[in-house]
């Protein structure tokens, strides 16, 4: 069954068309990867979807229920959640209490539970509780954006460009904690610059440009497709092209 189907999504800014027809599909439990040069409208995808932005056109469904521009709160209750890039945890507020706020659209009764849960899955969090969010580091940062996200209980998450401004070992750290996210059955569909690192650990790969559909195809097919390589991945050979890890 499909956790996402974007079907010929068109939305924008003003009279500023930026996706013109998008279409997207990930099944349950699977990584999908949405890579593309800078403009090519991946983060404006993210934000149709999760109701920040209101499509021109088109349609999105979750779990087979039509949610086109239905309000982020309401999606988050429903299940779908999205880390953005930046400003995605409250700097001045504690790593617990980023936490707290993160749990509220649950109920009542659920809140301790889910803090607790998230809390085991993310230990170097557990361990610091009342360290101010904005003395964290950028890895560190990052972490706590999915935690606070993964306590709302999401189904799939949107993920906007996990990796950006973090050192190599960050970027090590943080798709390690994605691909145990993963493996809780949490569908992840990521925007992402590191086009090799996504692709590597994705089932599904999607290429965007000029806000179309350009190509698709499973993560290690398009890393070894000497056309993606060439336009998107620095024009390196199909047969230097090795995925980090093998999709799933």
């Amino acid at each position: 069954m499909s956790a996402l189907e974007v079907s010929d999504l068109e939305a924008g800014y003003g009279e500023v068309l930026v996706l013109r027809g998008v279409s997207l599909r990930a099944a349950e439990k699977q990584i999908v990867s949405i890579i593309g040069p800078n403009g090519a409208g991946k983060s404006t995808l993210l934000k149709a979807v999760y109701g920040l932005l209101r499509p021109s056109g088109g349609n999105v469904r979750f779990g087979g229920d039509e949610i086109t521009g239905v309000r982020p709160d309401r999606l988050t209750r429903r299940g779908l959640n999205l880390v953005p890039q930046i400003d995605n945890v409250f700097p001045t507020l504690s790593i617990l209490e980023n936490l707290q706020v993160g749990v509220l659209p649950l109920p009542r009764a659920k809140r301790r539970a889910a803090l607790d849960a998230v809390l085991d899955l993310f230990p170097t969090l557990r361990g610091r509780p009342r360290q101010a969010a904005g003395s964290l580091s950028g890895g560190e940062r990052k972490l706590l954006a999915l935690a606070r996200a993964l306590v709302t209980e999401p189904v799939l998450l949107l993920l906007d460009e996990p990796s950006a401004g973090l050192s190599p070992q960050a970027v090590e750290l943080v798709f390690g904690k994605l691909a145990e996210i993963n493996a809780l059955g949490i569908t992840i569909v990521m925007v992402e610059q590191n086009a090799r690192r996504a692709l590597a650990v994705s089932d599904v790969g999607y290429v965007l440009d000029m806000g179309r559909n350009v190509y698709e195809g499973a993560g290690r097919d398009l890393l070894r497709d000497p056309r993606v390589a060439e336009l998107y991945l620095g024009g390196r050979s199909a047969g230097e092209i090795e995925p980090h890890q093998p999709a799933r």
